[in-house]
């Protein structure tokens, strides 16, 4: 692979994943990767122990018209949202009106059936995923999930009577019976016990949170960051919420703590084609006083081409989540950027964050996003980071790239 642009990154393997190359999250654990698909009903697993020649295992179907973009593994435990296969299904004349309302305004065609909900798989043998637990959902179900052991999975969910996403903490003491113990919401998203809305032309909605100690970072897409005190999972407690959203553009998506340097890092997504709603940042808090997180910095934003013009999204999508047998660093930030590939940024200096690195693939030889009308644009979506600095790149059209950060 020859890319448009890169500085301190290798190629090292890909796969089109036959047919499957619509990929969003990716887990890689026991030289294995599991990853979610943005069209496809299903998950993918690939064996990488030769990331040179990755090998695809096969698909795995989660039910019909329903989708499992979006997982997580830890131990012998896979976990999959289960939520509407939403871009088949409504077919959004314009993608980007689902980012611009509550879901349940957007998503209005529901009339073929999906499953929503919660599902549990044993991956002790990693290449045989065996269905162990179901946990359904009265609404929408899942969006995106935060699992790294221990008794509790936290992750956005909608229920009816509900706006949009909200947080969900998820007993797996059983991970083949697991349920919901606890919940959190901003105000004015339970419209079905009564509440009104503050916002209108936003969409408020937990992307997912991740967990640090006794405390949740939230991410709440045009609602901003939150943290939670989750010390009792069964009732979490807002510590603080902070939104520039106006007079930004909102979209925030990850949430990435870093606990010992108490900073956190917040993604908001690029999530309008041609940059729509302005330029999307990465924002660096001091979060000393998580009452009072306080934003000192933003990471550089890719210039050595015009991303806007270059057609379909540019900006952030998703960090490197520092997950338990991933690498864990707390100075250096990978995210991708969509059109503009992956970038890596150095933080040692929280107040001048600096970029040392990127890789932007070429476009897409073919495209496998269903949608009409898209421009044949890289969309680079999740990153996952090895120890050994071999990065793990996933595309809506391209399927799976490995890369070697050599910084």
């Amino acid at each position: 692979m020859t890319p448009d642009s890169a500085r301190n990154i290798d190629f090292v393997g890909s796969h089109d994943l036959d047919g499957h190359g619509d990929c969003v999250q990716i887990m890689v654990h026991k030289g294995h990767a599991y990853i979610g698909h943005m069209f496809s009903d299903g998950f993918t697993v690939v064996d990488v122990r030769d990331p040179k020649s990755p090998r695809n295992i096969g698909f795995f179907a989660a039910p019909p018209n329903t989708r499992a973009f979006h997982l997580q593994t830890h131990g012998d435990l896979l976990l999959t949202v289960n939520a509407p296969n939403i871009w088949v299904m409504q077919g959004y004349s314009d993608p980007n009106d689902y980012f611009k309302a509550s879901i349940t305004d957007t998503f209005t065609k529901r009339d073929k059936t999906f499953t929503a909900g919660l599902r549990v798989f044993d991956i002790s043998k990693p290449a045989e995923p065996r269905e162990i637990g179901f946990m359904p959902i009265d609404g929408l179900g899942f969006h995106r999930l935060w699992y790294v052991g221990g008794r509790y999975a936290y992750g956005s969910c909608h229920w009816q009577g509900f706006t949009d996403h909200i947080l969900a903490v998820v007993d797996l003491q059983d991970p083949t019976k697991p349920q919901v113990v606890g919940r959190f919401w901003l105000p004015g998203m339970n419209t079905g016990a009564g509440e009104t809305p503050s916002w209108a032309g936003k969409r408020y909605a937990l992307h997912h949170p991740i967990v640090a100690g006794n405390l949740a970072y939230t991410a709440w897409r045009d609602g901003g960051f939150a943290i939670l005190d989750v010390a009792d999972p069964t009732a979490p407690k807002l510590v603080s919420h902070r939104n520039w959203s106006p007079p930004f553009g909102g979209g925030s998506h990850t949430p990435l703590p870093l606990p010992g340097r108490s900073l956190a890092v917040i993604a908001d997504e690029g999530n309008l084609d041609d940059c729509a709603n302005g330029i999307q940042r990465c924002w660096v808090f001091d979060v000393r006083d998580p009452a009072n997180p306080v934003s000192i910095a933003t990471l550089p934003t890719p210039s050595e081409a015009d991303y806007c013009a270059k057609g379909a999204k540019f900006g952030p999508h998703n960090l490197h989540e520092n997950r338990p047998g991933s690498l864990q660093t707390e100075e250096l930030i990978f995210a991708t950027y969509q059109n503009a590939g992956v970038r890596v940024f150095d933080i040692s200096d929280a107040f001048q964050p600096k970029e040392v690195a990127h890789f932007v693939p070429p476009a897409p030889e073919r495209m496998v996003d269903p949608r009409p009308g898209r421009p044949r644009v890289i969309q680079s979506n999740d990153c996952y980071v090895a120890p050994d600095g071999l990065m793990y790149l996933t595309d809506v059209n391209t399927g799976l790239t490995i890369l070697q950060y050599n910084g």
